[in-house]
């Protein structure tokens, strides 16, 4: 096994390429009789946090749930969802109700019948690292963090969220988003610590010792030469078991793992940082420009050329089947 310095938590390192941009912050006032439809929001996830009252939480493909104060739902996959007072009233679309604009990332909302009262926090934020997409990827249509589990951590975080968004001080924005990097974070880390679905797949992997060493590897310098017997010498063990065990976890082989992650990072540089063809082959490694093009259109399904051209090319990058991560 080489000197490497360990990598100590693979996981920890997966969740810190979660953070997030594009985040906005709404706080609501609601009586009921209410019922609010959020839109589908392609790449991002919406976070609702009760501070008072009640609500129902439906999401297509989850089962129905009532929140109670302190509770935090996270809806990771961009889901068009519906928060009511009762499921039973006719919801009004999020997007065509008026809004109180605090600024540009910030917004009050009032709405409903006069009745009962519940204030919701809420946020929808976005995603731009590889990283970040895979975990989304992986994670359940909807995640439930009880106010009994989170009282102490989610009520500062938001009582800071709160004091940003209302004075308006230079540089709020980035902390809002960063208290919201928290919160999604946060729960995140309360799903993987008790659901033992978080103990499979890629998941699963980054919790091994040996196959989440090589994966943090890859994360952290793609530009390596990378083959089965240098991750298997890495993390010390046999060429074949290493293989073995990488598939069975991961549920794709080692070397098409580390294929689709450049591929990843290809199509981020091409598309965000706006790198050349040839600038993105060099930088990971690749011999030739027309080897780079002929893997990037393999896994993406365009030439790298047409990145510009296409700028939702990356929904193509498929993630480690979920029949085979578990």
């Amino acid at each position: 096994m080489k000197g490497a310095p360990r990598l100590a938590d693979p996981l920890g390192e997966a969740l810190h390429f979660l953070r997030m941009t594009g985040s906005f912050y709404c706080r609501s006032e609601l009586t009921a009789p209410w019922a609010l439809a959020l839109p589908a929001a392609e790449g991002c996830a919406a976070f609702h946090v009760v501070t008072a009252g009640r609500c129902w939480l439906e999401v297509e493909g989850a089962q129905k749930r009532q929140l109670v104060p302190g509770d935090l739902a996270l809806v990771p996959h961009g889901t068009g969802h519906r928060l009511s007072s009762d499921p039973r009233v006719r919801a009004a679309k999020l997007d065509e109700l008026v809004h109180e604009q605090i600024s540009d990332r910030y917004a009050v909302l009032r709405h409903g019948g006069g009745g009962a009262h519940t204030s919701l926090v809420c946020g929808v934020v976005g995603f731009d690292h590889p990283a970040a997409r895979q975990l989304i990827a992986l994670l359940p249509a909807v995640i439930h963090v009880e106010g009994d589990d989170a009282s102490d951590w989610l009520a500062s975080t938001l009582r800071f969220m709160a004091t940003e968004a209302q004075s308006q001080r230079p540089g709020g924005e980035t902390v809002i988003t960063r208290l919201a990097d928290i919160l999604v974070i946060q729960a995140i880390r309360a799903w993987i610590e008790r659901d033992p679905a978080a103990q499979t797949g890629w998941l699963g992997a980054l919790q091994d010792p040996q196959l989440g060493r090589a994966i943090a590897l890859v994360h952290r310098d793609p530009t390596q030469p990378w083959s089965l017997a240098s991750l298997a010498a890495e993390v010390g063990m046999s060429r074949s078991a290493f293989a073995a065990r990488f598939t069975t976890m991961v549920g794709e082989p080692a070397m098409h793992y580390v294929a689709r992650w450049r591929m990843h990072l290809a199509l981020t540089w091409l598309r965000e940082q706006e790198l050349g063809v040839a600038e993105t082959a060099t930088k990971l490694g690749y011999q030739s420009e027309a080897a780079f093009s002929r893997a990037f259109k393999r896994y993406v399904g365009i030439a790298p050329g047409s990145v510009r051209k296409e700028p939702t090319a990356g929904l193509r990058i498929a993630p480690v089947p979920t029949s085979l991560a578990g």
